[in-house]
């Protein structure tokens, strides 16, 4: 790992200037962590809009704080985008390419070298639209450059005291719906309102996903039988259904990244 991260600084230290996106989770902490100690001229911007929770934002800038790199934050604008509202199989595409496309110009216009993201190695496996829009934009991802797994990058991180080396993952809220099924600012908060409640219980990763007007809660499988609990039950049946979901149901497989692309 010590190689692959020497590796790193030499890539970011080749690229002189960069603008990075960054969104607080542990790739893009570490990559600015990393971008820190390679000593070269950074801006990290993070996108703000109805797809991120409101805490996501506020940890995203405590981090760029804590690392000491100047940060900025600028509002996008998915929903006004039908391609994307319409949450068909390339959805992601259309998000990231409204991202790219303004840290971009800000880094034409700013004089910056190279737009970056947090990208991994094993990004590459999995399904990601996103990265036809990094390409389209020439967007670079040095930790995929370097070859570093995200095993990886959370040893590394946790060797530098990052706090995000054991931070669960946190994909935008409109993860949380299946393709095909409208994504609206009204659902993606209820959504937000709905994690945000079930976090402030106790559970300590999980997800609610939007089937319409049914919310199916994913929580860790050693954590589903708090949920039976009658009166802890009753409380998110009640509070789901006040934040605007009909039904509420429990997953008995518990959570599980990227279930709705089963």
């Amino acid at each position: 790992m010590t190689e692959k991260f020497q590796k790193l600084l030499s890539i970011l230290k080749d690229m002189q200037s960069v603008v990075l996106a960054f969104s607080g989770g542990v790739d893009s902490t570490f990559l600015l962590k990393a971008v820190k100690e390679s000593g070269i001229h950074c801006l990290a911007v993070t996108a703000c809009s109805e797809t991120m929770p409101a805490n996501e934002l506020h940890f995203a800038t405590d981090m760029a704080r804590l690392i000491g790199i100047k940060h900025r934050v600028i509002t996008t604008c998915e929903l006004d985008n039908p391609d994307f509202v319409k949450n068909t199989m390339n959805r992601c595409f259309y998000c990231k390419d409204e991202l790219f496309s303004k840290l971009c110009g800000i880094a034409d216009t700013e004089g910056y070298s190279f737009v970056i993201d947090g990208s991994n190695a094993d990004d590459l496996a999995d399904w990601r639209p996103g990265r036809q829009a990094a390409e389209k934009y020439g967007v670079r991802s040095p930790l995929v450059e370097a070859g570093l797994s995200k095993i990886e990058i959370r040893e590394l991180s946790k060797d530098r005291d990052l706090p995000t080396w054991s931070k669960p993952a946190s994909p935008c809220l409109s993860s949380r719906f299946p393709y095909g099924e409208k994504i609206t600012k009204e659902a993606l908060k209820r959504v937000e309102l709905s994690e945000e409640f079930l976090k402030s219980l106790g559970f300590s990763e999980l997800r609610v996903r939007s089937h319409n007007d049914t919310a199916r809660i994913e929580v860790k499988t050693d954590e589903i039988d708090r949920l039976f609990n009658k009166e802890l039950r009753d409380a998110v049946k009640d509070k789901l259904k006040k934040f605007g979901f009909k039904y509420i149901i429990l997953d008995l497989e518990g959570f599980r990244s990227g279930s709705l692309n089963e």
